[in-house]
């Protein structure tokens, strides 16, 4: 046979194996189809319904058009014209059928995924889904982890995952119940013994819950305070938390039953929350101590809520009257001693939800009865447990009973213990007025050698505050801060985190005001590291401050320590900072194994890549060996806290994935890079932050392009979140020549900014240049090796790929037509011109012929949505166009905040 023949033949079974691939994808995919379809049908029906025929058909027409213009350029044009001579009474209405849409389709993916999920568990013939613990423990045991070294492995996890509230979660409270509850009714949807009735009853349903999303105002037109965003906060706990947590873990139980043969013991939680909203007072003025107490106190009005309703009905459900001698001896000679156990535990719940809606009202003192701590909880429910067990009631004991002793070891009585986040320079200004009025000169002048002798002697001398050492508000708030830490009971809170850590004393000034404060349990105090210089110093911070015996003695054998992954971002670019913030573990690990103590590293992720956010199981394959030894503590934030937990059956599956991914780093870390990566990686971080800086913080045109060809400048005004957009007040506009710079800028309305253009700048501005230079030296078949064998890097260029593709030169190229000034355009092109050469390089970097070939899943969705993001864009360029004549209009300010919304659901890792 001639090789022709055989290279025709293997070409034909190839095609024909993609054939019935694509054929098995879109039969999987129809369910999914369907449901957008008919959410679509539902939403033109209400679109006719309360916007009239008229919004109805300039909808269609805009959807052809813009469907038409992903392929020609001239309908493009045709589809910018139309939308920018439309009133704002039109626009308004068009961008939110488009916005609405794209949430609608965000559901029915969400839900898509845990119908996927619930078709793979219930096929007898199927393997275990990949990631999942099942597989998971049966691959790491295949490898030769012994089955009790597994199992000890799963008891010793520790991750925590920490939710933040920041200015990209764009949903209000309000629409997201009603996004849930269309998930709910999809579900309801899918049994396959529904009646006719039946279903067109849940038709019925899915109707009202648009047309009621439709008429609900999206904008908020006031800004929402701390506490607001305290309350929103706490939905996804009360809405999916509460119930994905025991499903989690009785796959976690079922999964060691299996594979190690015992099963997790009751009390065991790999996964805990935190949170830190209503505590990270870093830059936002509105989260006072205060604010503080009242966000730990409604964490705990919820979760005493919560479980009310999980005793009342276990009181329902325990009514037997044989029972151990122990339960009995608490009980008397009652009939029902589980039920009379029980309710003195409804009681102490009733009694503890009653103190918290007094505390809020006023700070007043606890009584004895209130649920403190999470052991008073738990102990009348392990005592219900063991004489269940005992009576041979095992089967009663493992089911609700269970649960809710799961919920407690997880969710202790305060759902989230809640951590304090200040900048250093506050805590130096706070010492600096006590050295002050001490007459021992001004601790803000003092180098660091004579900061941290005073510290240690502070450490040591247990002085307590001056009643009063300054009328400075910022000094006063910092000490009103701790003597708050003091007050508030202990379980309530985490961690005291330190933003902009620079030097060893920044670490030791927290614990001497605790001390000073009277804190009785100091918090663990976690040094934070965000700019590209504060990560290189960062081990030599950690080593200093690891030979402070006093320190040392204080932390119990471990260290936590966070790293930043925005700031670090903005600083250097992307691909720079990914490099410097994997040399920092190393070095921080590396530094603690030196000083004898244990390390938690603390990932400040956001939702963006710009921001650290991607796939998490790519993200905890990527880090360095020996990072991570079972315990991590990430940030979820903004709009990621819904899409990655708002749904049960999501929650349940990021929360295997956490665990899995995490035993998996740690039993089998990656091998350290090899030599000749490292130099790759370090001449390739040097060119990426060299093209990155001289854009960002050297071109003196970049500032006035990024605030004219972006909605920087209105999105700093949009009551979306309670925290300024600056860390800085707010100065001059830049007409009169005085305004501030990136560096002052937060790393959120940065990355959203350049998101909301799609052209997201942030995340790959420096690649291009770094990877064309690797190349042009011959290192193009080191590169494609790198990323086939190194974790990190194939991470890194992946996470490219996914932001790339979600790119637009054209759109952005949209906004500086029409918004940008002439002599900025030539910079405009040149970025785009560099966009594509970053979407080149990738492409031979990775060896593919498209961005996302393999995630086909993620690429017809962007695919799928960008028909319906265009025109938002378009929309808002002209919302921009007129609102920056006339920034008085509240017309146009609630049209622009219309089309952050529908861009960001578009978007969905916004942030």
């Amino acid at each position: 046979m001639s090789q022709n023949v055989r290279t025709s033949q293997r070409s034909e079974r190839l095609e024909r194996s993609e054939r019935i691939e694509r054929s098995e994808r879109s039969e999987r995919d129809k369910p999914l189809r369907d449901d957008v379809r008919l959410l679509g049908e539902l939403l033109g029906e209400t679109l006719r319904a309360h916007g009239g025929e008229e919004l109805f058909e300039t909808v269609e027409r805009v959807r052809a058009l813009s469907k038409a213009s992903r392929t020609d350029d001239s309908r493009f044009h045709q589809l910018a014209a139309l939308l920018a001579k439309l009133p704002v009474e039109s626009a308004t209405p068009l961008a939110r059928a488009f916005a609405h849409f794209l949430n609608l389709a965000n559901v029915a993916e969400q839900h898509h995924r845990i119908r996927r999920r619930r078709a793979y568990l219930a096929d007898p013939n199927a393997r275990p889904q990949t990631g999942s613990c099942q597989e998971t423990f049966e691959r790491l045991v295949a490898g030769g982890i012994a089955p009790d070294a597994l199992y000890d492995a799963v008891c010793r996890l520790r991750i925590e995952l920490v939710l933040t509230a920041h200015p990209t979660e764009v949903s209000r409270r309000t629409l997201i119940h009603k996004y849930n509850r269309v998930a709910e009714l999809l579900a309801e949807r899918d049994h396959v013994d529904l009646t006719i009735p039946e279903r067109d009853e849940v038709t019925d349903a899915l109707r009202r819950e648009i047309v009621s999303a439709w008429e609900t105002d999206e904008v908020r037109h006031d800004r929402p305070s701390p506490l607001d965003e305290v309350r929103g906060g706490l939905i996804v706990f009360e809405e999916s938390l509460w119930r994905a947590v025991p499903a989690f873990l009785r796959g976690v139980d079922a999964a060691l039953q299996r594979v190690a043969g015992r099963g997790l013991p009751l009390d065991v939680a790999p996964i805990r929350f935190g949170s830190w909203i209503g505590g990270d007072r870093d830059g936002n003025p509105n989260v006072t101590p205060e604010v503080t107490r009242k966000a730990c106190l409604l964490a705990r009005w919820q979760a005493a809520d919560l479980y009310l309703v999980e005793v009342n009905a276990l009181r329902v459900e325990l009514s037997m009257s044989n029972a151990s001698p122990e339960l009995k001896a608490l009980t008397g000679d009652a009939h029902e001693p589980y039920r009379e156990l029980l309710r003195g535990v409804r009681q102490r719940l009733l009694v503890t939800r009653d103190w918290v809606e007094a505390a809020l009202r006023e700070d007043v003192e606890p009584s004895d009865d209130v649920y403190l701590e999470a052991e008073a909880l738990a102990e009348p429910l392990r005592l219900c447990y063991r004489s269940l067990a005992a009576a041979g009631d095992e089967v009663i004991a493992d089911g609700r009973l269970a649960d809710l002793l799961r919920r407690v070891a997880t969710f202790g009585v305060t759902l989230a213990r809640l951590d304090i986040r200040q900048e250093s320079d506050k805590h130096a200004a706070a010492l600096a007025a006590i050295t002050t009025v001490r007459g021992l000169g001004s601790y803000a002048e003092w180098d660091e050698s004579k900061r941290v002798d005073f510290l240690v002697g502070e450490l040591g001398s247990q002085r307590p505050l001056a009643a009063k050492v300054s009328a400075d508000p910022d000094v006063t708030d910092v000490l009103e801060t701790f003597r708050m830490i003091a007050r508030i009971p202990r379980e309530s809170l985490g961690a005291y985190i330190i933003t902009m850590t620079r030097q060893a004393s920044d670490i030791l000034a927290v614990q001497v005001l605790q001390q000073a404060a009277g804190v009785e349990r100091p918090l663990r105090v976690v040094p934070l590291f965000e700019t590209a210089a504060d990560l290189e110093r960062a081990p030599d911070v950690i080593s200093r401050v690891l030979s402070v015996g006093a320190y040392r003695k204080s932390i119990g054998g471990r260290q936590e320590v966070m790293v930043g992954y925005s700031d670090s971002s903005k600083d250097v670019g992307r691909l720079a900072a990914a490099w410097e913030l994997y040399k920092a573990q190393e070095a921080i690990v590396d530094a603690c194994r030196r000083g004898g103590v244990d390390v938690t590293l603390f990932h400040g992720r956001g939702g963006s890549v710009g921001r650290g956010g991607g796939p998490t199981y790519l993200a905890l394959r990527s880090q360095p060996s020996g990072s991570i030894d079972g315990t991590i503590r990430v940030t979820e934030q903004g709009e990621m806290i819904q899409a990655l937990f708002g749904l049960p059956g999501i929650a349940t599956r990021t929360m295997e994935v956490y665990a899995s991914g995490t035993l998996d780093a740690w039993l089998t870390p990656a091998a350290a890079p090899r030599d000749e990566w490292r130099a790759c990686m370090d001449r390739l971080a040097a060119d990426g932050a060299r093209r990155y800086r001289s854009y960002v913080h050297e071109n003196p045109e970049f500032l006035e392009y990024f605030r004219t060809a972006t909605p920087l400048p209105e999105l700093e005004h949009v009551n979306i979140g309670s925290r300024p957009a600056r860390r800085t007040p707010r100065l001059a506009p830049l007409a009169r020549g005085k305004a501030p710079g990136v560096e002052s800028l937060r790393a959120i309305p940065w990355q959203f900014s350049w998101t909301q253009t799609r052209l997201i700048l942030g995340a790959w501005l420096g690649t291009e240049d770094a990877l064309h230079g690797a190349i042009d030296r011959g290192e193009l078949e080191l590169l494609r090796r790198m990323y086939r064998e190194w974790p990190h890097f194939r991470s890194v260029m992946d996470l490219t790929a996914m932001v790339l593709a979600k790119t637009d030169a054209r759109i952005a190229a949209e906004y500086e037509r029409r918004l940008a000034s002439e002599h900025l355009r030539p910079l405009g092109a040149d970025l785009r011109e560099r966009l594509q050469r970053a979407i080149q390089a990738t492409l031979e970097v990775t060896g593919h012929q498209e961005l996302l070939e393999e995630n086909q899943v993620l690429n017809r969705s962007i695919n799928v949505r960008n028909p319906y993001v265009d025109p938002i864009n378009l929309v808002q360029i002209e919302v921009l166009r007129r609102l920056r004549g006339r920034d008085d209009d509240q017309r146009l300010r609630d049209a622009f905040v219309v089309t952050v919304n529908g861009i960001a659901a578009g978007m969905r890792n916004a942030g």
